[in-house]
């Protein structure tokens, strides 16, 4: 599904008090320490820092979260710390989950494309499923 380029020795951290809001690509692996919402791809390796954030969608080799993560992902590998929270649509084909970390959602994993923006129930579904819940 995804080939990670091994040449790259480029890191590229996000600091605990960054916010970055649009489409990024890194080159090679990320560290995220603040918060990232959009669009983020990586021909790498992605870690969610304890107090990190990625809100949007997501293209990697491989996710690590020890933070949050909340929208669609796309990767081979997902790791989700014990301190991690994934909420949202996942397509890969390994997925690790330690004691204590989260997952809330969905997991295909057969290759999707989750980046068009497909969502899991549109609004009237969600409303209907709420009131039978709530009755």
């Amino acid at each position: 599904m995804f080939k990670r380029n091994k040449s790259t020795s480029e890191l590229t951290y996000i600091a605990k008090s960054t916010c970055i809001s649009g489409d990024t690509e890194f080159a090679g692996d990320a560290l995220i320490g603040g918060q990232l919402k959009g669009q983020v791809i990586s021909q790498g390796q992605i870690t969610i820092e304890h107090e990190g954030t990625i809100q949007g969608q997501a293209q990697c080799y491989e996710m690590r979260i020890a933070g949050h993560f909340i929208g669609q992902l796309s990767c081979e590998k997902v790791i989700i710390m014990s301190t991690g929270t994934l909420e949202g649509e996942v397509a890969s084909n390994q997925m690790e989950i330690h004691e204590g970390g989260q997952f809330i959602g969905m997991r295909i994993k057969e290759t999707v494309n989750l980046l068009e923006g497909t969502q899991l129930f549109d609004d009237e579904k969600l409303k209907k499923l709420q009131e039978l819940s709530a009755a």
